[in-house]
């Protein structure tokens, strides 16, 4: 082995120039490779981040406008969703379990001291946290004696607390909303792309205070269980729409009439188009890398070129093709793996201080914030995966030059440039 590898570095360091030109393509290529794997992996963590941990088993529903007239109502009417449809989903539905209704009101002033900011206000149901998945950064939310004792109750977001409550300490104090006093009794992780801030105040409070305890709703939101298929989740959606249909007076045809979001069917989305992506980026990347091989595999044919009287000689000697064969794999690997991990070190330190400066970077709060970017570094099986391309490269290059070698016959190579 160690013969081995003298030989090859004899033979590295006769064409120093060209082997290194070859082997920065390589390392180019598994460098560009690592930075779009990285990049595609960044923008699946964005969108996966922006979803937040909402329940993948949860469907939303919202009230729309008919688009035709149905049984003497005109069309362009506006549906609203009622208390009773939150029953019919409890009764009527066994696929369903946790249930949770939200009301939206008015912005208002909040105020604490001489701090103030404008605040949207939406009243909740106790269940609507876990299945959304807010994240409560110290406090509570909404619970069901809030819910039934009226209570002024509020849970405000970060960036809220920080206008408003700039040491910190928030939980328990009084912040006034509008012509109302809340207590705050939760704070929670807020949404950077929202452009306002939102707090969450028990559903029944809000009602009373903003709309005459109206049982107007804006959205349902529930989790189902025991439909495992496309075909069982349409079958789902088509009887919830007629069932509401009946109570709400639209045409079950008409689709702009109730809204329906599943949570399913966008987690199925978004695991389609990022698949694609990274199936596009492994393409570009391994066009970009098949550029090196082609360059490793062409100064692996000169250098057996040059080399044709020396083989001769080797197979006078008793050499055998296999120990040439493997002479040729063995220095077209070196160089490949070489240069290749190099690239690749380069592209994951890359993504490294990428990611670094992204979670130093303080939030925007705006819709431009790099949450739609998020940790872009690569787990160990994408990096795996990359190091095992570098080796078939290697072999991949060095086979033809390879082969080209071990069939040479031996008198033919004695008088090569003789």
């Amino acid at each position: 082995m160690r013969e081995l590898l003298l030989e090859i570095w004899t033979s590295v360091r006769r064409n120093k120039l060209r082997t290194f030109l070859t082997g920065f393509s390589v390392a180019w290529g598994i460098f560009m490779l690592v930075i779009l794997l990285g990049s595609g992996n960044g923008l699946k963590n964005g969108a996966q981040s922006n979803l937040g941990e909402y329940a993948v088993n949860s469907i939303t529903v919202r009230g729309g406008w008919t688009s035709k007239p149905y049984m003497g109502y005109d069309k362009w009417r506006r549906i609203q969703l009622h208390d009773r449809d939150l029953e019919i989903l409890r009764n009527e539905f066994p696929e369903v379990r946790q249930i949770a209704a939200q009301a939206w009101f008015d912005s208002n002033k909040a105020a604490y001291g001489s701090q103030f900011m404008t605040v949207t206000l939406c009243g909740s149901l106790p269940l609507y946290q876990s299945i959304s998945g807010l994240k409560i950064a110290r406090g509570r939310f909404v619970n069901d004696n809030d819910i039934q004792l009226y209570r002024k109750t509020v849970i405000i977001d970060q960036t809220t607390e920080q206008v408003l409550f700039p040491d910190g300490e928030s939980l328990g104090k009084p912040l006034r909303i509008g012509d109302a006093t809340y207590t705050v009794v939760g704070v929670y992780e807020g949404n950077k792309n929202r452009t306002e801030p939102v707090c969450y105040i028990p559903l029944s409070t809000g009602r009373l205070i903003y709309s005459a305890d109206s049982p107007v709703i804006n959205s349902v939101v529930f989790t189902v269980e025991g439909l495992h298929t496309d075909a069982q989740m349409k079958e789902f959606e088509r009887r919830l729409t007629r069932r509401l249909a009946a109570e709400e007076h639209f045409d079950p045809e008409d689709e702009s009439a109730l809204w329906i979001e599943n949570m399913m069917e966008v987690y199925k989305t978004i695991s389609m188009v990022f698949g694609g992506i990274n199936l596009f980026v492994w393409i570009i990347g391994l066009g970009t890398l098949l550029t090196g091989v082609v360059g490793v595999s062409n100064i692996m044919l000169v250098t057996v070129t040059e080399r044709t009287s020396e083989f001769g000689i080797r197979k006078a000697l008793g050499a055998k093709p296999s120990s040439i064969i493997r002479l040729i794999l063995t220095e077209s690997v070196l160089i490949t793996s070489l240069f290749g991990y190099i690239g690749m070190v380069l592209g994951v330190a890359v993504m490294e201080g990428v990611n670094y400066m992204i979670e130093r970077m303080p939030p925007t709060g705006g819709r431009f914030d790099m949450t739609v970017f998020t940790n872009p570094t690569l787990d160990l099986s994408v990096v795996s995966s990359a190091t095992l391309v570098l080796v078939l490269s290697g072999l991949i290059a060095g086979y033809v030059p390879a082969y080209r070698a071990a069939r040479l016959k031996t008198i033919d190579a004695l008088r090569y440039n003789k």
